[in-house]
């Protein structure tokens, strides 16, 4: 009985906290911040958001130019880097420097030493650093909704995605921005893209769109 009513504890505090947390982020877009990166590039994270799903829902593919937005601590940025092989590379971008440094530091670790087409970028999804037509994906995790302007982020998207170029977005439960599916499909449709696939649950799913 004392378990029961430990985790019925929990769980209610859980949700409590997701309320708090969503009535914030609802009038405040905000990143994530830094101080939680080695949460969010946690194991247990990864357990509950499996990147090798994410990858291959994202349709990131071997050879491809590939842009991550707001990279943070690299969570799924070396397994991106590595389904794109040595003939692909992934441009990692994120707005905090301290973020970055998590994900430089990453790189240098003996099981991430044999990565060598991540490149890091500190840059804003408002004005992207990057030619037109210069990627063949963008790949958003958790990020749309933290972003002050997503009409203009998703306009810069568009822009520097060759034609027929995909846009995957990827939401999960837990995050406080999570948005429902019909959400996010509805913003990229706003924005000029195509719908090309949704798949996942409620709990984890990608929405992956096309470049007209």
């Amino acid at each position: 009985m004392l378990i029961k009513d430990l985790l019925i504890i929990i769980l209610g505090l859980f949700v409590l906290l997701q309320i708090i947390l969503r009535a914030i982020k609802k009038f405040r877009h905000t990143p994530a911040p830094s101080f939680i990166g080695r949460v969010l590039d946690s194991n247990f994270r990864k357990r509950l958001q499996p990147p090798d799903k994410v990858i291959q829902r994202s349709g990131i593919k071997e050879g491809m130019q590939v842009l991550e937005v707001g990279c943070g601590s690299g969570a799924f940025t070396t397994f991106a880097a590595r389904a794109v092989g040595e003939k692909g590379k992934v441009y990692a971008l994120d707005i905090q420097p301290k973020m970055l440094k998590q994900l430089e530091n990453k790189l240098t670790k003996p099981q991430n030493k044999d990565i060598k087409n991540i490149e890091l970028i500190k840059g804003s999804a408002h004005d992207l650093p990057f030619d037109k037509n210069s990627f063949d994906l963008v790949y958003m995790i958790t990020v749309l909704q933290e972003i002050p302007d997503q009409n203009k982020a998703l306009q810069e998207i568009k822009r520097v995605l060759k034609p027929g170029g995909i846009l995957a977005v990827t939401e999960f439960l837990p995050d406080p921005d999570y948005p429902l599916k019909s959400t996010t499909i509805k913003i990229g449709r706003e924005t000029g893209f195509v719908l090309n696939e949704a798949s996942g649950n409620l709990w984890n799913y990608t929405v992956r769109f096309r470049k007209p």
